[in-house]
């Protein structure tokens, strides 16, 4: 494990589209939410959970026993980049890893190369993404707490709630598939929960 590492889990959405609350589903027995923690919990220093306000739900401990903390998001469903921001903001180390906590199946040995990634790039590199298919998907990332602060806080200032916008203005590297699908071939590490059918299969 890479030390100096904070975790931020995003847990303040709203399960518009789940009908129901979608980090209480199970999968294999555990919460989503629990699936998440535990995945970060094994690379992170310790772990920041983003809840909406008033959310008052227990946050299991992980088997490694890193410090889970509750972080209240500062607005109500007020979206991804706000959610991170406020993260950010409590985070206690110099590097952090993002993941949603309807994002079940992480791989942790992905996470810790995504993050040994950024500890290792040169200056002007402030984020890691994974690369796949085409596509950048923002989430899981890792990040430089002290440069990804200072954007989506003026991002957030300027009324922008998308995640993706702060991708597009940190210098972003993004592991190529060869780098990264030798550890989690099934790319389950990118699954995330939207629906209840996101929930078959495995």
């Amino acid at each position: 494990m890479t030390t100096g590492v904070s975790a931020i889990v995003l847990a303040g959405g709203q399960s518009s589209r789940f009908g129901s609350d979608k980090l209480a589903a199970t999968l294999d027995g555990r919460s989503l939410l629990e699936r998440a923690i535990d995945a970060v919990g094994g690379v992170a220093d310790e772990v920041l959970v983003v809840l909406a306000p008033g959310d008052e739900r227990s946050l299991a401990a992980t088997a490694s026993a890193t410090p889970v903390r509750r972080v209240v998001d500062p607005e109500m469903y007020g979206g991804p980049l706000v959610g991170l921001l406020a993260g950010l903001e409590a985070a206690a180390q110099p590097l952090v890893v993002v993941t949603g906590g309807d994002m079940p199946t992480l791989e942790p040995a992905v996470l810790d190369a995504m993050i040994r990634a950024l500890a290792a790039s040169e200056t002007g590199t402030d984020a890691i993404v994974l690369a796949s298919r085409g596509d950048r998907p923002p989430l899981p990332a890792a990040l430089r707490t002290g440069a990804a602060t200072s954007v989506a806080r003026r991002l957030v200032g300027d009324g922008e709630r998308r995640l993706r916008s702060l991708f597009e203005r940190l210098p972003t590297r993004a592991l190529a598939e060869g780098e990264w699908r030798p550890l989690d071939p099934s790319g389950a590490t990118l699954r995330d929960v939207d629906r209840p059918t996101d929930l078959r299969g495995s």
